[in-house]
């Protein structure tokens, strides 16, 4: 199949450089049917290509067929407004995979996928579609989707099965129920995400996790909120897939692979060039697109290489020369590169680029053997208390050197173990300064706020929070609008015995709704007088009635350890039950959080040795399959 590819790839290549029209005369006629001429061109390009002229002439006729059924088609969207898809069905599909499916582009993304299922024989709630790198939206019309005539769609199906059609209803029965749990996977998967994404690092690790973005170093990175939520659900969904892809599952990664692409690409490019996550995810989707038998539906292959290869250069620097200041090493980095040359490779392969394909694939091999390790020194290292992947990781970066990877290996655990305990102490003492802010009387978001602008020291937030009210001033309405309650007279003695004036004690307390802490704090801040702003609160109905506890960023889940009384409390099993389903989310994607920050470094090869050796010997013997007359 590759060497057919290659062989089409080329023929296309000659009849571009040759400006060959197969669709015209003289090699296709009147009737749209084969013209006499196109056994001479057969015959001239299996002189070029030195292999068989049957072959020759079979695949560029082909490639006429082709040519004419879309100048039909193209007609046929001029007069009519009936556009074409070019459809790649499953690779279970084992032929003509590739088909032709016409259709209007006002109708919704659930109405095309129903055509695609009934037409090719899907199930149509166990497939998906990917157009334009994007997973079809059920409920947009296609043209709002950027969905053109002679686009290119992927099916993806959820289900197991090798076979077309199965008359055991049982065994039917299981595959479907198989297709609806992946399905709902993958709807648990987004939500987990959101959730995580939602938290920010001010809550307790101890009883409730949260993502944290590192660097190289596994030091926590300061990023604005907004880019943080982007960055942080692309990084998850790019975690998620790459345990897919781990399992083999790549009908379940690639999805998640193209969200993380969309929100990566929500990010600045600053941002992007301090981490490598986002060449590696271009590695990944190419490489998913490829296990799945569909790269020529990944029209921009070769842009994602490059894009991984100039993203490497500006995360690593020219020759790794900063990863090497950062790690002190970039043995383990190649395992990267690697699979970037194999992917280049296979990509130029299949664009009948034989020389180029040949000079990747013998980098990848080069790199092969610098990477291949020598099982008796992993089990070496396993004896001496070390994990498979720590032994792997060790030895790459330690250039095969068993007591250097020993040494590299306990060094690495102690700095982690070092860093971590530092960003622990760091997130505890911000905790701390939060509660001591809500304490006052504070909200939360506000306390967030006021301490991220002033670098963590509590007493400038807390004058940031004084010096402007308007931070936190929606939180609180005033008590006489809501209740009809005036403020209770021992609050105003308690002021008024401060030294505040009377009237202006009363009113300090009708916006704060009967606080005396924040009361007095605002008072003392200001004179003794309400700032401006909050003086037309005063009596002000239309302000929210919300209180200080009401008030919660979506970061401020509850914690486990957090009591909710029964009057709180909306005491519904349907609650209960909704709350179960967002732990079992979380928890999900926590499962598939690898533990070792470097395990998207880690890899046997096995998997790349076969496939390197396997498009060498295409690309070495293309010159073997000599003519046969």
């Amino acid at each position: 199949m590759a060497q057919k590819k290659y062989l089409q790839a080329k023929l296309t290549q000659f009849l571009r450089e040759d400006r060959i029209q197969l669709w015209k005369p003289p090699y296709t006629d009147e009737n749209k049917e084969v013209g006499s001429a196109l056994k001479d061109l057969a015959k001239k390009y299996s002189d070029r290509l030195e292999c068989s002229e049957h072959e020759v002439e079979k695949i560029i006729e082909e490639i006429r067929c082709k040519a004419v059924e879309r100048g039909a088609g193209n007609e046929n969207y001029k007069t009519t407004g009936m556009a074409t898809i070019e459809v790649f069905l499953p690779a279970r599909v084992r032929k003509d995979r590739k088909k032709l499916l016409e259709t209007r582009l006002h109708i919704t993304g659930r109405e095309l996928r129903s055509k695609i299922a009934e037409t090719y024989g899907f199930q149509e709630n166990y497939i998906k579609i990917i157009i334009n790198k994007k997973q079809l939206q059920l409920g947009k019309a296609l043209e709002e989707q950027g969905v053109t005539h002679n686009v290119k769609a992927m099916v993806l199906e959820l289900k197991q099965s090798e076979e077309d059609v199965r008359k055991d209803f049982q065994v039917q029965e299981e595959e479907q129920n198989k297709a609806e749990q992946k399905e709902k996977r993958i709807q648990r998967t987004k939500r987990g995400l959101e959730i995580l994404a939602e938290r920010a690092e001010t809550v307790d690790p101890e009883t409730m996790p949260y993502l944290e973005i590192a660097n190289q170093t596994g030091r926590s990175i300061k990023i604005p909120p907004a880019e943080r939520k982007a960055l942080t659900l692309a990084m998850g969904y790019h975690e998620k897939g790459r345990a897919f892809l781990k399992r083999r599952e790549y009908e379940m990664a690639l999805p998640l692979l193209l969200d993380a692409d969309r929100y990566f690409c929500e990010c600045c490019e600053e941002l992007l060039d301090t981490v490598d996550n986002y060449a590696v995810l271009q590695l990944d989707i190419v490489w998913c697109y490829f296990r799945l038998k569909q790269l020529e539906c990944l029209d921009d292959a070769e842009k994602k290489l490059n894009l991984a290869q100039n993203c490497f250069k500006n995360c690593y620097g020219e020759n790794h020369q900063r990863l090497v200041h950062i790690k002190g090493n970039c043995g383990k980095e190649k395992v990267l590169f690697l699979r970037l040359y194999l992917l280049q490779g296979i990509q130029n392969y299949h664009s009948g680029f034989g020389e180029e394909a040949r000079e990747y694939l013998n980098k990848a091999r080069q790199l092969f053997k610098e990477l291949y390790i020598d099982p008796t020194k992993v089990h070496n290292l396993l004896q001496l208390g070390f994990t498979a992947q720590e032994a792997r990781l060790g030895l790459r970066a330690c250039e095969g050197n068993v007591d250097h990877a020993a040494t590299h290996i306990t060094n690495r655990r102690e700095e982690l173990d070092k860093i971590r305990r530092e960003e622990k102490e760091r997130r505890s003492a911000r905790l701390e300064n939060i509660k001591c802010l809500k304490k006052m009387g504070y909200p939360a978001h506000a306390a967030k706020k006021a301490l991220h602008q002033a670098g963590g020291n509590l007493d400038a937030a807390l004058k940031i929070l004084l010096s402007n009210p308007s931070m936190w001033i929606g939180d609180f309405g005033p008590q006489t609008s809501s209740h009809g309650e005036s403020p209770s007279q021992e609050n105003i003695d308690q002021l008024v015995y401060m030294g505040f004036d009377t009237a202006k004690a009363e009113d300090a307390l009708k916006v704060f709704r009967g606080n005396v802490q924040l009361a007095a704090q605002t008072l003392a801040h200001n004179g003794g007088s309400l700032p401006p702003d909050l003086q037309l609160a005063v009596g002000d109905s239309s302000m929210p009635s919300a209180s200080p506890s009401d008030s919660a960023s979506p970061s401020d889940s509850a914690s486990p350890s957090e009591s909710v009384s029964p009057s709180d409390s909306a005491g519904t099993s349907s609650a209960s039950t909704d709350e179960d389903m967002e732990i079992d989310a979380v928890n999900e994607i926590l499962e598939d959080i690898p533990e070792h920050e470097e395990d998207y470094l880690d890899s046997t090869l096995e998997e790349e040795e076969v496939i390197i050796a396997k498009y060498l010997s295409y690309v070495e013997n293309k010159k073997a399959a000599t003519k046969q007359n």
